[in-house]
């Protein structure tokens, strides 16, 4: 069950603490796209994500790594001016193998950031790579829904066991 616990939770990819992450070693931080970064129903990248995402490209190799498709990651990352993957099908690791290949990175430099446990941090951990958490910013596709009923019963086998809370962040 310990592959669901994130090494690192935050409100949002605004809090996230970047320079310890990069006193840590990290050189590439992979982002989930949906409710992470941007909103589902948003087509487009919003401002204080493109202002993040450039200052953060002057310490880090930037990608996304999203289960959704082509047509919903290529605004972004055509805005950003970075890369990623589409159809990552998370928790499968293949896409930040890819990434890790592409970029000739250890897995100590890398760190998934993302807005659900059995996609993005289950994905990360699986990979033996760092993982942040974040509250997602908005709601759920309806397939999503079904994940997030499975996620909220790992949190509260994890708040039984003094490990996780959410609204307790840490890292």
């Amino acid at each position: 069950m310990a592959l669901f616990l994130p090494n690192v939770y935050q409100e949002s990819i605004y809090d996230i603490d970047y320079k310890t992450l990069k006193d840590k070693g990290i050189k590439c931080l992979v982002f989930d796209l949906d409710n992470t970064i941007g909103l589902i129903r948003h087509r487009n990248c919003p401002k204080e994500t493109i202002e993040l995402m450039q200052k953060l490209q002057k310490d880090f190799m930037v990608e996304i790594c999203s289960n959704n498709t082509t047509s919903r990651l290529k605004p972004y990352l055509k805005e950003l001016g970075i890369t990623g993957t589409s159809w990552s099908m998370k928790p499968l690791t293949y896409s930040l193998k890819k990434i890790q290949k592409k970029n000739h990175l250890k897995k100590k430099e890398m760190c998934m950031i993302g807005d659900q446990l059995i996609t993005d941090i289950l994905a990360g951990n699986r990979f033996h790579i760092l993982t942040v958490l974040v509250n997602p910013l908005g709601t759920d596709h309806k397939v999503t829904g079904i994940a997030r009923i499975i996620e909220n019963i790992i949190i509260h086998n994890y708040q039984k066991k003094g490990l996780f809370e959410r609204g307790k962040y840490y890292g």
